[in-house]
């Protein structure tokens, strides 16, 4: 294992609170790597769920994971795109100037380095080359979100040609993935979203657009193969009635409308209605080669787009979260270091 006493800057959480609160630009230690690890200088990161729940530690059950009076890990962020700076002794496939992007998300190695900083260290097996078309900021954009849509719709939904499928919150990070990796399945899609996001989720391939301000989908009379509900602001019990007789509930998220304490009682009760009738499945993220491989084709084919509503700077890293914070985000919230 290498050691440097090099520092960098990084932007570090003193607390739990608003992000211009608790978030601060810090001089810190360089991350140290392992025999299987890369060092990668940082050019984009993103935002994502888990990333504004720990700035603001809210419920507090949270914080006896992450840390009781601030997080154990100082420094948010998984998702990375960049130049690799240096590697472990075991990585072979990889190697100092490389463009690269993946996540930390999962990571063995106990890193307390995240991705809002000047340089992070990954597993080498949780990073790939980045598709030489692809900026930075779309490439470190693309991951959690592009992952979960593609684990959701292709693998837990088993979407094919004809699949009827509904995604409700059609227009966030993973709502306009999984639109679009629906459609290069050739499925038919409808998505779910605002009357401002209307033309964007028609613009991403969906065949169908709800504006929920509207149309209550739970109240129509279409039924659908496949639910990913990326909002959860509806009792599952009325989500899973849209469902067509073979149908599959996929509820992945914690609850834009209502917050976290709205969204885990319902994530609960569809635990609870799969163990009965109801076909309810949930997506496990995996970060490895072989998903980011699948990723980087769709994205390479051109299929598949990755949509940012807003770059932010790394000194502007709090604003960037209290963007998220704000639930109307289109796709997603990159940041360029």
């Amino acid at each position: 294992m290498t050691t440097t006493t090099d520092t960098m800057n990084a932007i570090v959480q003193d607390g739990y609170g608003p992000p211009a609160r608790v978030l601060r630009m810090d001089e810190i230690d360089r991350p140290v790597i392992g025999v299987e690890d890369v060092l990668i200088r940082v050019r984009a990161t993103s935002v994502n769920t888990p990333d504004w729940i720990t700035v603001t530690g809210i419920p507090h059950i949270l914080r006896l994971k992450s840390g009781f009076r601030r997080p154990s890990n100082p420094v948010r962020g998984t998702d990375v795109a960049g130049v690799v700076e240096d590697v472990g002794k075991a990585v072979t496939d990889l190697q100092p100037g490389d463009e690269v992007f993946g996540s930390l998300w999962g990571s063995p190695q106990g890193n307390t380095v995240g991705t809002f900083a000047e340089f992070t260290v990954a597993p080498a097996s949780q990073v790939l080359k980045k598709p030489a078309q692809m900026s930075f900021e779309e490439a470190a954009a693309s991951v959690m979100s592009g992952i979960t849509a593609l684990i959701a719709v292709r693998e837990v939904g088993q979407v094919k040609s004809g699949t009827r499928v509904l995604i409700n919150g059609a227009s966030g990070g993973v709502g306009t993935m999984a639109v679009q990796i629906a459609k290069a399945l050739d499925a038919e899609v409808t998505g779910v979203s605002s009357a401002m996001n209307v033309e964007l989720v028609r613009s991403l391939g969906a065949d169908h657009v709800i504006d929920y301000g509207r149309e209550d989908f739970t109240s129509g009379e279409e039924r659908y193969d496949v639910i990913l509900d990326n909002v959860m602001n509806h009792p599952p019990s009325m989500t899973a009635q849209m469902l067509a007789p073979t149908g599959i509930l996929i509820p992945n998220s914690i609850g834009n409308t209502g917050g976290l304490f709205a969204g885990l009682p319902r994530i609960a009760r569809a635990t609870l209605m799969g163990r009965g009738s109801t076909n309810v499945k949930f997506v496990t993220l995996v970060v490895n080669r072989q998903n980011l491989t699948s990723l980087a084709a769709l994205l390479e084919s051109g299929n598949v787009k990755v949509v940012i509503d807003k770059i932010y700077p790394l000194t502007e890293a709090a604003d960037a979260v209290a963007h998220m914070l704000g639930h109307r985000a289109r796709g997603k919230v990159a940041i360029t270091v």
